[in-house]
């Protein structure tokens, strides 16, 4: 299968192309030589690699980002999205077309609630989230249309790679720190009772080539462990695995309102047979363990 990666040199997209090259895939992958919001520039590329499927990674991914720059995110997330859509639809391979998307989508529920499905509504809370949730929208009306696009809605996920603008891999940055002496004994956290859904960056590479197969219904599907585990929590196993216990410090600038964001993916395990198999610590331990080699070698 010709498989057209954008966003193959991002965090996911490190981890998805070699898992591809290794399956025997045929990859064009593409990156900041791509500018995903130039239609004409995307529909060429698209034009020439005649892929057969597409796994859309290209995006503006943080938050805090989306807050200070909404207009460049929406561009990026939602033009992007609408430029690989419209190539796609003129290209003639007729590929099939993984939208990634994210949980962020949902907004925080209730602690008491069942974990989301992807009946669930969608509030989206920030920029971030309402320029997926629009570039979903547009996913499906290309869907409507038919093309072959699968939507998907990524929960939280770490590994090695993971900028450290995101939590999880932000304490191990800071451990990894404070082991090799660069930082004093103090770890400074935001708020850690907020519930989190998290996967190893692994299987969710491993949803995405999955939901690749034709025959998997094209659908919205949730790619999530089913299980909340508190900020708290995954800091004390993380701390677990350091050679120091550090002090936990709050810090002020951090601070976000607590939130509980987890997911069901019974529809994609019923579609493909997906469950995530990499345990919670295992996970923890490899994010470590890169920024560990990383800090070695500055």
């Amino acid at each position: 299968m010709r498989v057209f990666v954008t966003g193959a040199r991002g965090f996911v997209g490190g981890h998805l192309v070699p898992r591809l090259v290794d399956e025997g895939f045929e990859v064009t992958a593409t990156d900041l030589d791509l500018d995903v919001t130039d239609a004409t520039a995307v529909a060429g590329r698209l034009k020439l690699a005649q892929p057969e499927a597409i796994i859309h990674l290209a995006s503006q991914s943080s938050v805090a980002a989306s807050a200070v720059d909404p207009e460049s995110t929406h561009s990026v997330n939602y033009g992007g999205a609408r430029s690989v859509l419209e190539g796609a639809l003129r290209c003639g391979s007729r590929p099939r077309i993984l939208l990634i998307g994210s949980a962020e989508e949902y907004g925080s529920s209730s602690p008491d609630s069942p974990p989301l499905t992807e009946d669930a509504p969608l509030a989206p809370a920030s920029a971030y989230a309402r320029s997926k949730a629009e570039a979903e929208a547009l996913g499906t009306e290309f869907a409507e249309q038919g093309l072959d696009v699968v939507r998907v809605r990524a929960f939280g996920h770490t590994g090695p790679g993971q900028s450290d603008t995101f939590v999880l891999s932000n304490f191990a940055r800071q451990t990894a720190e404070i082991e090799a002496g660069r930082r004093a004994p103090v770890l400074r956290v935001g708020n850690l009772a907020s519930v989190r859904d998290f996967l190893d960056v692994d299987d969710v590479v491993e949803a995405y080539l999955r939901l690749l197969d034709p025959d998997v219904p094209a659908d919205i599907y949730n790619v999530a462990s089913g299980v909340g585990t508190p900020l708290r929590e995954l800091l004390d196993a993380l701390l677990g695995l350091a050679k120091q216990r550090p002090l936990i410090e709050c810090d002020p600038e951090r601070v976000r309102p607590a939130d509980y964001l987890v997911g069901d993916a019974s529809r994609l395990r019923t579609a493909t047979g997906w469950a995530p198999s990499v345990p919670i610590e295992r996970m923890l331990e490899r994010v470590l363990d890169d920024w560990r080699r990383k800090i070695s070698e500055s």
